[in-house]
């Protein structure tokens, strides 16, 4: 089955569509990797987003444009793909869609919105389109996420050691062999926010980061500024646990900072610079990930994410980890850093259509495992495989054109 997967992260910025093969055969399930396309988010649409995001007021009204907008951002990507990487004969469309809030309180997760109407998918592909799969998760007590759990495990399976998978997105999420998966912190959320509010490419760029991460390697971390940003609870709680830019946004980082500089106002020293501030935010990235990679006890990790084209973040974190746990790209083990988050909502959703499940309870905390995600059905109406009584869950995924 030819599948599209759409995802667009934390980081807001841009729309992945990634095209697989999936063929189940017995136990396994086998993908071949059709390719990635990337479309940023128009700069009209991304600014009305961030404006709406937590902790920024909205409106009914204002979500309502946006799913709309986004649905159409989504739809026009998918037709694009499957034009482009599967010659136009996809059969399923898997949208994970824009998460506009995750509701987290009291160490649970109460609900969860993502955004971006399914139904202009697949209006305009004509192909059914499996949507909104977190909730579902959410309901059965579990955290939601990290979804892609399951693939990483399935993915990893057979690895010497005790292998990690990492993503580095907007947040940073880890899944280890045992299951247990996790949100670690923020990876570019407030690396992003920094350059945006402190730099001059920031505050005259509608969309600005630190590229090659170049900004933080001219700066110099600060040990006390690093500190105080340590003291965050978050990191402190225990697995599973799930965040987002309802905690780490700018206004976070604004009284991270002003909280910083009022401690520090007896202390001799110059204010630091912006490329000082995007240097420690690049270390409280290394350090958090670091610590959650060595309660799992991992013997290595195997990294995907917009966050592996910044070299000074990867080698924060491989100086954090040492030489005994080496890091390495996704694309080592055949599936593309950039599309791998977009690959894997393409297995889930073929997952979904075969009636089969989604999650793994001891990665999202949920009661049970379950089937995920809303379908809307294409053009043809609803049209899902053939029968599926007695199709077993895979137990492991292989990439073809790679070996273990």
């Amino acid at each position: 089955m030819r599948v599209i997967g759409l995802m667009s992260g934390t980081s807001h910025d841009a729309i992945d569509a990634g095209a697989v093969d999936l063929a189940l055969e017995g136990d396994c399930l086998r993908l071949t990797p059709l390719g990635v396309i990337s479309r940023a988010y128009d700069d009209g649409l991304r600014a009305a987003l961030t404006a709406a995001l937590p902790p920024s007021p909205t409106t009914l009204a204002d979500v309502c444009v946006l799913d709309t907008r986004i649905g159409r951002a989504f739809a026009a990507a998918a037709t694009e793909a499957d034009r482009e990487l599967c010659d136009g004969r996809a059969e399923l469309i898997a949208s994970h869609g824009q998460t506009v809030f995750h509701w987290v309180a009291d160490g649970r997760v109460h609900g969860t919105l993502q955004i971006g109407q399914p139904a202009w998918i697949a209006e305009a592909t004509g192909l059914p389109v499996v949507a909104d799969f977190r909730p579902r998760d959410v309901a059965a007590g579990g955290q939601g996420a990290p979804l892609v759990s399951l693939v990483d495990q399935l993915w990893l399976r057979g690895r010497p050691g005790t292998p990690v998978a990492l993503n580095l997105g907007g947040i940073a999420n880890i899944t280890a062999p045992d299951g247990t998966a996790f949100d670690t912190g923020p990876a570019n959320a407030l690396i992003d926010t920094a350059v945006r509010e402190l730099t001059p490419q920031g505050r005259t760029q509608g969309f600005a980061y630190d590229r090659d991460g170049a900004i933080a390697a001219r700066g110099t971390v600060n040990g006390a500024l690093l500190t105080h940003l340590l003291a965050e609870p978050y990191y402190a709680l225990p697995a599973p646990k799930t965040t987002g830019k309802e905690l780490f946004h700018a206004a976070y980082l604004r009284e991270a900072l002003a909280g910083y500089a009022s401690a520090a106002s007896g202390s001799p020293g110059s204010p630091l610079s912006p490329e000082d501030v995007v240097a420690t935010l690049t270390r409280l990235t290394a350090v958090t990930v670091a610590d959650a990679v060595r309660s799992v006890r991992a013997t290595e990790v195997v990294a995907s994410g917009g966050g592996i084209r910044n070299p000074t973040l990867l080698a924060m974190l491989r100086a954090e980890l040492g030489t005994g746990v080496p890091v390495r790209g996704s694309d080592e083990l055949g599936l593309a850093p950039a599309a791998k988050e977009a690959y894997a909502f393409a297995v889930l959703g073929f997952l979904t259509v075969h009636g089969l499940p989604g999650t793994v309870p001891a990665s999202t905390g949920a009661r049970h495992a379950s089937v995920l995600g809303s379908i809307t059905p294409g053009r043809a109406g609803l049209r899902l495989p053939g029968d599926t009584q007695g199709v077993r869950a895979p137990t492991r995924l292989v990439v073809n054109g790679y070996a273990h």
